[in-house]
């Protein structure tokens, strides 16, 4: 049996990885659509709220060895039916997001190879994306995290590029005026939103912690290095796309390609197009990878069958692999993506929101732990929990009322799960 844990540097680059995503390619236009040169400011500020929110995952995640992250926290804090809301909500989301995102790679490809443009032949690749990821992640982490550790080293090479490079194509007068003159509230919010959610996906760090070296120590650590790099590098793309473009930024769909295309020609849009679609590619493999994972977390604390955490001779959750393949392949069929991301959306937060609070909960129940802990008593999971409610307050309604309704729908599954595992147990 092949047992390796991952180490530190690994689970670093899978923390990027499973964070920087198209998302950066394409966020910078909106966010200066918003506020402008002022959009910098944006990226600070989302900085403090989101590791906040990080913060209280590593407290959290230096609790416990085995695998779960969000699941488990709330599961420990609060009761298995709590934990059983965030944990199928994250499954469900991430099942999404993994379809959502083999289509997207289809679609980015079509853009540099026209002849796959039609709907059929995306959606070929997309189920071969799926299927080959599923098979890979069969023979073990170790392929995993190789394949993991390539696509992050690879995404990264053309935002480096662009971040060190054209910092010396930037030109002053794009700053100014810094604030806009029509600048309002609902602007100020509408851009915190958009540049949160690029953010988003540190919370997977601790799903696979049973996979992981000393994940108690390296688990935390983890997650205030990806983040403060993913910081850094979001906050210079920002301040390039804005040095270099100005005021064309504001409407573009493509900032970094742009950027890139005005300093470096086509060769530079060449890079940023190769650079999406590994970015995508890297988040296809990083979701093959955790979403399986999710559902064993749960049927290892039987809130699901417990079939689902065999695992084969390289340790891995095989039947969790194929039926979590499946339902992501199955959803590449229905065409309802854009629906089905609106809940995708709003369920973040149903594991952020639990987990902020957990960090004083499982204080109270584990006094003396050694692990990490945030710092200032309970003043960050409070600022994390505020900031949380707010975004969620400046949703859009139809997300809002589509995450809510998923968590009231899986709610009776609940009962049925325990009464499963009530005859189970009660066999000889």
């Amino acid at each position: 049996m092949n047992d390796k844990k991952w180490n530190l540097q690994t689970i670093v680059l899978y923390g990027i990885n499973g964070v920087i995503g198209s998302g950066i390619f394409l966020l910078p236009g909106s966010a200066y659509d918003h506020l402008g040169p002022a959009s910098l400011v944006a990226y600070l500020f989302v900085f403090v709220l989101v590791m906040s929110i990080a913060l209280c995952f590593a407290e959290c995640g230096s609790l416990f060895e085995q695998s779960g992250g969000p699941y488990l926290y709330a599961k420990q804090a609060f009761g298995d039916f709590f934990g059983y809301e965030v944990g199928v909500m994250k499954w469900i989301v991430s099942i999404i997001a993994w379809a959502t995102m083999a289509v997207g790679f289809s679609t980015a490809l079509s853009a540099l190879i026209p002849q796959i443009a039609s709907p059929v032949l995306q959606k070929t690749i997309a189920i071969g994306i799926i299927l080959t990821l599923s098979l890979v992640n069969l023979l073990g982490i170790n392929i995993m995290a190789y394949l993991n550790n390539i696509a992050t080293v690879a995404k990264l090479i053309p935002m480096l590029v662009f971040v060190l490079g054209g910092i010396w194509y930037v030109e002053g007068a794009n700053y100014t005026p810094f604030i806009p003159s029509d600048l309002t509230i609902n602007s100020v919010s509408t851009a915190f939103i958009i540049v949160f959610f690029a953010f988003t996906g540190f919370e997977n760090l601790g799903v696979a912690a049973g996979d992981m070296e000393n994940p108690k120590r390296n688990v935390p650590l983890a997650l205030i290095i990806s983040m403060s790099f993913v910081s850094v590098v979001y906050f210079f793309v920002q301040f390039n796309c804005v040095g270099i473009l100005g005021a064309d930024l504001g409407g573009t769909k493509t900032p970094v390609a742009d950027a890139m295309g005005h300093v470096w020609g086509s060769n530079g849009l060449l890079l940023v197009t190769l650079g999406t679609l590994i970015s995508i590619g890297g988040l296809n493999i990083a979701s093959s990878f955790n979403t399986p994972r999710c559902a064993q977390a749960l049927a290892e604390g039987r809130l699901l069958p417990k079939f689902m955490m065999k695992n084969n001779k390289y340790n891995v959750p095989y039947i969790s692999v194929l039926i979590t393949g499946g339902l992501a392949i199955l959803l590449t069929l229905t065409g309802s993506f854009v629906e089905l991301a609106a809940i995708s959306v709003i369920s973040r937060f149903s594991q952020y929101i639990p987990t902020c609070i957990a960090v004083p909960v499982l204080r109270k129940k584990n006094p003396n732990h050694a692990g990490y802990k945030v710092p200032f008593g309970i003043f960050v999971p409070v600022i994390a929990v505020v900031a949380s409610l707010w975004l969620l307050a400046n949703a859009d309604l139809f997300k809002l009322a589509a995450g809510l309704g998923a968590m009231i729908l899986v709610a009776p599954l609940y009962i049925l799960m325990k009464k499963y595992s009530s005859v189970e147990n009660s066999r000889p």
